[in-house]
């Protein structure tokens, strides 16, 4: 754990109690005297240094012992443009995306995305919170969402498409914005619509899976 998100950060003192509690003291086997980082959620670029005063058997007493502006994100910024799939295809792979520095994730309803599928940006900010504090990123990801893909192209013009194509994604590819689409891929009238965008493909034979396409892509890129 590089640091520990907490709505009172930045405060003189600092109460763990809860689950917070149970992680650093029970899990971790923090004590008296050790320092640990916290970032508050509405700051995440700022980290407070607190040292343990206390311990009893269900609370910890924390106090403040420096703070500054620690920002850590990737080098290179990436926007994925990806078409709805399962939340659980999403769930899986978002604490990875996460890792390699993803700067922000449009999802968009294309011809193939099954309409019952909901983005629950909720829920992903939560799984978002638990690799930040894990990989030590400060900055948090940003989520959206678009009606199709043409209104993605439309705030987006400098887009690059992932599909089956002559050029294959190599080192400093210059990428800021990638497209992907959803299982079974984009439909005859999306690729009519895309045939004037730039398009690229992974070095494989494998047919990847959507979430694995934007893992091998996001990996590629920013590292």
């Amino acid at each position: 754990m590089r640091f520990l998100f907490d709505d009172e950060a930045g405060k003189e003192r600092l109460t763990l109690k809860g689950e917070s509690f149970k992680y650093i003291i029970k899990v971790r086997r923090h004590q008296a005297g050790d320092e640990l980082g916290f970032r508050n959620p509405k700051d995440s670029e700022r980290l407070y240094r607190y040292e343990i005063m206390t311990v009893d058997g269900r609370t910890a007493v924390l106090e403040l012992r420096s703070q500054a502006t620690e920002t850590v994100k990737a080098a290179k910024r990436l926007h994925i443009g990806w078409c709805v799939v399962d939340s659980k295809s999403v769930e899986k792979v978002l604490p990875l995306l996460n890792e390699l520095g993803v700067a922000k994730i449009t999802f968009i309803y294309c011809d193939r995305s099954q309409k019952n599928f909901k983005a629950d940006f909720k829920r992903y900010e939560r799984i978002l919170e638990s690799s930040m504090q894990q990989c030590g990123r400060s900055e948090m990801m940003v989520f959206d969402e678009k009606k199709n893909i043409e209104a993605f192209l439309a705030e987006n013009p400098e887009t690059v498409v992932f599909d089956f194509c002559e050029e294959v994604l190599g080192e400093g590819s210059g990428i800021e914005t990638v497209l992907i689409g959803s299982e079974g891929g984009f439909s005859e009238a999306e690729r009519e619509m895309l045939s004037s965008q730039r398009m690229v493909r992974l070095d494989t034979l494998m047919i990847l899976r959507s979430e694995t396409a934007a893992t091998a892509i996001a990996s590629k890129i920013l590292l």
